[in-house]
């Protein structure tokens, strides 16, 4: 899974006094769209991209710090209700532009930027109609862990990145204020989210507020500030940092904790699915599209996860014979959840574990692969004040204009359901050549426009995360049964998400439903197991592109193999798959289909 800082029709603390107006903004958008027949389409073009990546890293600073934009870390985003409806209404701008455009003139490349910006811009034009911004706070992210989320991916290597975390610190209050706005009008209007997945959000809040504000996961940057910073500003930084944790965010937090408790949690709904919100039926139905980049309706998913997880059954059980396990297959998913040979003992164990199979798979990727990135990745805890609640793991990107690394996520809370069977899979779709490399190469692309570099379009991302599983033999994994079982165990994991997604928020599928099938049918934990119906719960739609992407993107590379026969080569493929970012499926297809007519002409 992909840690994102989502970047909704930029629901996104109030502007310093060195931010640009609407006014400005606007004024600019209108020179370039007046513009149109007097300039070179193509220049005209990409200083609108130019423009419009800028105001949208305004808009958004805390994505401006994910991606690497520079220049806003001392900010947050503007969270109030007026400034949300202003948002919206600044659509129409990239819309008035882009019917000023002369396609025709523009290049082959140009007109491939131009159908991804217009492909994105339609989906959130769609999506205004529903009110996401209402629902800004899960068990799996919010205020109470992005603020010390944003301080962790800062650059931290001069006084002034320094005073941009102290910055954000001092106006923290207010994100967690307008938090609180956003949560107070979705209570009134019965947008929330379900009652159940917010059991553990209150104590969340708390273990951002240690009584030692020291001890703080706020505070942790300012631990370790760099020697090359003279020693009377590193006092005066964790001095300012102290007291802006102690006088402004503690006693946010605390307000909101006392709101979360008394107001929000025993008010939100019980129901769980999405079509019980207002217009809900409608409102999933255009986030299955966004996110699977299809027309492909609800119940079509359904079936395919259904037709999915008989295969992938039948294939467990003809490793379970390799095995030489005499039993059957739900005694041996037991006998792989409680023989102690397959734990560790030690969270240290674990994550040395996962280090040593990143560093073996390292080695291999030339093999399959023309291009690597040049950004490196590290192998880290999910930090414990989350760890509970959230998943097995997850990826956090890197940053090229930064150069800082990507970091591979592990979960070491309750080891006793992190078996070593299931690592290699993991490593394979967390890091390499799973999200690591496909996003550290998408940053590093030459004459690509910012929004494609860093485009996170999920059936792609996490359609090829799940491909790259598929790789670990070509890369000397799944050497034992048991690994391969455990990467056959994380493909049925995704086709589950196909059913299981889609039965709770179109079929009408109970809470209890979605867990007994998914106990049935996957050798997961019943924490981990909880953990992930929940997600799917709060995050409608996100689930259904693992499997959906990794579909056409097998279908693809069969296509080419028959097609090609002798011709094949699967770098070359890899290659022409990740050479211009993340795209919709359509798009894909249509970009692969020439490839391959390309190659058999050579």
């Amino acid at each position: 899974m992909l840690r994102r800082w989502i970047l909704w029709a930029l629901v996104i603390i109030p502007y310093t006094l060195f931010a640009k107006t609407s006014a400005q903004w606007t004024s600019q958008y209108a020179t370039l769209t007046q513009a149109a027949g007097q300039d070179d389409e193509t220049s005209r073009f990409r200083r609108f991209l130019d423009l419009h990546w800028s105001y949208l890293m305004e808009e958004s600073p805390e994505a401006a710090t994910y991606t690497g934009f520079k220049g806003l870390n001392g900010r947050w985003s503007d969270l109030s209700s007026e400034a949300i409806a202003r948002r919206k209404g600044e659509l129409k701008r990239p819309r008035t532009f882009v019917q000023t455009l002369a396609s025709g003139r523009l290049s082959e490349e140009d007109r491939l930027w131009l159908e991804l910006f217009d492909w994105g811009l339609r989906r959130d034009e769609e999506g205004q109609r529903f009110p996401a911004e209402l629902m800004p706070l899960t068990q799996m992210n919010g205020v109470q862990q992005d603020i010390a989320q944003s301080l962790s991916i800062m650059p931290g290597g001069t006084v002034t990145d320094f005073d941009d975390m102290v910055l954000r610190l001092k106006t923290a209050e207010g994100l967690v204020r307008e938090t609180l706005g956003l949560l107070r009008e979705g209570l009134k209007r019965g947008i929330t989210m379900p009652r159940i997945t917010l059991r553990d959000v209150p104590q969340q809040v708390l273990n951002q507020m240690p009584e030692d504000p020291s001890k703080s996961p706020l505070y942790r940057r300012f631990i370790d500030i760099p020697e090359t910073i003279p020693e009377g500003e590193r006092a005066r930084l964790r001095a300012s940092a102290l007291a802006d944790i102690t006088y402004k965010v503690y006693p946010a937090y605390r307000e909101l904790h006392r709101f979360l408790v008394t107001e929000y949690v025993p008010g939100a709904r019980e129901s769980i699915a999405c079509s019980d919100l207002p217009e809900g039926v409608a409102w999933y139905a255009h986030a299955v599209r966004r996110s699977t980049t299809t027309e492909m309706t609800p119940q079509e998913i359904h079936a395919i996860g259904q037709g999915e997880v008989k295969r992938i059954r039948a294939e467990m059980d003809a490793i379970l014979l390799k095995t030489g396990f005499k039993g059957t297959l739900p005694e041996f998913l037991i006998f792989l959840r409680s023989d102690k040979r397959f734990f560790f003992d030690t969270a240290v164990g674990l994550l040395a574990g996962y280090r040593d199979i990143s560093k073996r798979i390292d080695g291999e990727l030339p093999r399959l692969f023309g291009r690597l990135p040049r950004l490196p990745y590290g192998v880290v805890p999910i930090p414990s004040y989350s760890e509970k609640s959230q998943t097995t793991a997850y990826y956090q990107p890197s940053a090229w204009v930064f150069r800082r690394p990507g970091n591979f996520f592990a979960n070491t809370y309750a080891l006793d359901t992190r078996p070593k069977w299931e690592m290699e899979a993991l490593t394979l779709h967390e890091a390499v050549p799973g999200h690591h490399l496909q996003i550290a190469l998408s940053q590093e692309l030459d004459g690509v426009p910012d929004f494609q570099k860093h485009s996170e379009l999920t059936v792609f991302v996490e359609g090829w995360g799940l491909y790259a599983e598929s790789l670990g033999a070509d890369l000397g994994l799944y050497r034992d049964p048991y690994s391969k079982f455990g990467q056959l165990t994380y493909e049925m994991w995704r086709a589950i998400r196909l059913v299981v997604d889609t039965g709770i928020h179109s079929i009408g599928w109970s809470r209890r439903q979605a867990i007994e099938f998914f106990k049935i049918n996957a050798d997961k934990s019943e924490h981990d197991i909880v953990v992930e119906v929940d997600r799917y719960i709060v995050w409608p739609r996100q689930a259904l592109a693992y499997k959906i992407g990794e579909l056409k993107i097998q279908e693809l590379r069969r296509r080419a193999e028959v097609a090609l026969g002798q011709k094949f080569d699967l770098r070359a493929f890899h290659d022409a798959l990740l050479e211009k970012g993340a795209l919709p499926l359509e798009v894909l297809e249509r970009r692969l289909n020439r490839w391959i007519e390309a190659r058999r002409g050579t």
